[in-house]
């Protein structure tokens, strides 16, 4: 027999420096001119959250190759530290900027602004931006971005959506990948699927396996691309 307690941290309790509403509203002022920039020059960005190994490069690298030939696509790459995931993506023969941000759990609007200083808006049409792997801090740090993508994977259980909710809010694509190890994980993707709507109805999920190509084109439909 044992009793189980649970404590809620109420508004003004968190003391956490990323949660400050100052910093907050900071990075949502600089979002809005990141979004009115890119809106200015054409450019359609879109911001492609998850955890670490949930696939999110991957999925980059299928939709670059993709897109690559019908659109000039350019690639924003958030690690804390390495280069890993960006040499990947160069290797399909596109513009990337890496991106890091040492301890920082996320990009933040002010990073991508500095990236966009970086490139020639002539030359982009679709700026992909793979955010740092993490399932948390994101949600709370727009970038100015036109979209925004969560991929989640069976491997991190069923779970993952109720767990994290506030991931999925503003999700307008929700990418559920690694469906080949969904029955040998034991995760009712269905389940994932009604989590999914529970928190965003409006949002579109789309089954993949990146690996293999299984959904991207779906995904590229579901991007309206």
């Amino acid at each position: 027999m044992y009793t189980r307690r649970t404590v809620k941290a109420e508004l003004g309790e968190i003391y956490d420096v990323e949660l400050e509403a100052d910093l907050l509203q900071a990075n949502r002022n600089i979002a809005e001119e990141n979004e009115e920039l890119l809106r200015k020059h054409g450019v359609t960005a879109i911001d492609v959250m998850g955890s670490t190994g949930s696939g999110k490069t991957t999925l980059i690298e299928g939709l670059v190759e993709r897109l690559k030939e019908r659109y000039r696509v350019t690639v924003f790459d958030g690690d804390l530290t390495t280069t890993i995931d960006s040499d990947l993506i160069a290797m399909h023969g596109v513009e990337v900027v890496q991106i890091n941000t040492g301890r920082g759990c996320h990009l933040d609007a002010n990073l991508v602004r500095k990236a966009l200083q970086s490139i020639d808006f002539k030359g982009v049409d679709i700026l992909l931006i793979e955010n740092v792997g993490n399932l948390i801090c994101p949600a709370d740090f727009p970038l100015g971005s036109e979209k925004r993508i969560v991929v989640i994977s069976v491997t991190e259980g069923p779970y993952t959506v109720v767990k994290h909710p506030f991931m999925f809010i503003d999700a307008d694509v929700v990418v559920i990948n690694k469906m080949d190890l969904a029955e040998a994980m034991g995760v009712d993707v269905q389940k994932l699927e009604e989590d999914v709507h529970t928190v965003n109805p409006g949002a579109r999920v789309v089954r993949t396996n990146c690996r293999s190509g299984l959904g991207l084109e779906e995904v590229v439909k579901a991007l309206g691309l």
